[in-house]
């Protein structure tokens, strides 16, 4: 990996796991630091992979344990070490970049994260990497990040009438509205949600022994 360190001035903490590195971006510094990721030689990374909204409300809480159950049947993967994520972590919103160089075939992660209370804005990148369209609306939908100096920021995922950000923990699974065509008013209407919350939790089914 290139000696990013140089850029020390710009971000927080530098990590690695799992032979991921992972840098957290002062958000007032974002840009000059994806340009220079972008435009220095010995960085060249060129390529936008993903851009990612995340939610860390009850990060590390909620999972569960499924090693005395079964070996085989249903399970979720837990890690000891958090990837990417210090320790008690309190900023509950981020932003991820995933960035490729194939130059000196490398991959960076970036991440920005909004302080307690803090407004969910931060510099868009789509004149650096164009690829960042989609990807900024798709997280401005989702999550409500605004991506500032996006020239088209409107959802992408859900309707246009539609309250909320579904990949927010603490958003219904069941949503709030529903919609149906009505054919007296020759027309889609919304209402109240009809399904009846329910906890979903693993269950393993044996047969025989």
């Amino acid at each position: 990996m290139t000696d990013i360190q140089r850029f020390s001035n710009w971000f927080f903490n530098l990590s690695t796991a799992l032979g991921e590195t992972t840098v957290e971006v002062k958000p007032e510094h974002l840009r000059e630091f994806c340009l220079a990721l972008r435009d220095e030689p010995d960085c060249a990374f060129k390529q936008l992979s993903d851009v990612c909204g995340v939610d860390y409300l009850q990060y590390g809480v909620d999972d569960w344990q499924t090693e005395s159950a079964t070996g085989t049947g249903f399970s979720r993967g837990v890690t000891v070490e958090p990837i990417g994520v210090n320790p008690g972590e309190k900023n509950r919103f981020a932003v991820v970049y995933h960035l490729l160089s194939l130059t000196h075939n490398q991959r960076l992660r970036l991440r920005v994260s909004f302080p307690e209370n803090a407004a969910l804005i931060v510099d868009s990148v789509i004149d650096i990497w164009p690829a960042a369209n989609w990807y900024e609306r798709e997280v401005f939908d989702l999550f409500g990040i605004i991506f500032k100096g996006h020239p088209d920021l409107r959802r992408l995922m859900t309707d246009y009438g539609f309250i909320g950000h579904p990949f927010r923990k603490d958003f219904p699974l069941i949503g709030t509205v529903e919609a149906r065509y009505d054919a007296a008013l020759g027309r889609v209407i919304y209402e109240p949600v009809s399904i009846v919350p329910r906890v979903l939790e693993p269950k393993v089914i044996r047969y025989g022994n």
